[in-house]
């Protein structure tokens, strides 16, 4: 017998659709779709946020040296004339070195973060990462499992197929 529902679908088709579905749940934070696949979306979206969880505060803070262009006092960047060899004259954009405090995620964290990658769609406009493990993370830290609820609903008109609101807690 196998793992998981086949849920009538060929294998990349059904697994496309559970990536899908388990990036839009972590983003929204609730999905309406029918019982199987909210069950089965259940069993994802919990292993990510335990992943996350578990990972969430490996990281050290480190030092890293940042070349920024140099801003005058209306925000615009400072630039100077330059001479090129040929001679010819351009503008040049004046850098100034900075040091700032950033993340760097230990092997463990790092190798969780690709482990969710694999099991989620890429999004543009928001960092799913970030809000994993900077948003939802510190959220469930002390909860042992169950992040998500699935609350049945009436069934859906026209092909009368179990419907379900699967909804993080």
């Amino acid at each position: 017998m196998a793992g998981t529902r086949k849920l009538g679908k060929p294998t990349d088709q059904r697994l496309a659709m559970l990536k899908t579905q388990t990036t839009d749940l972590l983003l929204n934070g609730k999905i309406v779709t029918t019982e199987a696949r909210a069950k089965e979306v259940k069993a994802l979206a919990d292993s990510i946020i335990a992943l996350a969880v578990k990972e969430h505060k490996n990281y050290e803070e480190v030092d890293v040296k940042v070349f920024k262009a140099k801003l005058d006092s209306k925000g615009n960047k400072v630039t100077e004339k330059v001479t090129s060899k040929n001679g010819k004259e351009y503008l040049k954009v004046v850098k100034e070195e900075t040091t700032e405090k950033r993340q760097k995620d230990m092997p463990s964290r790092l190798n969780a973060r690709r482990q969710i990658m694999k099991k989620v769609n890429k999004v543009d406009g928001t960092d799913l990462m970030d809000k994993l493990f900077n948003e939802l993370a510190p959220k469930y830290d002390g909860r042992a499992g169950g992040y998500t609820r699935i609350l049945k609903m009436e069934p859906r008109r026209g092909d009368n197929s179990k419907q379900a609101i699967l909804m993080l807690v």
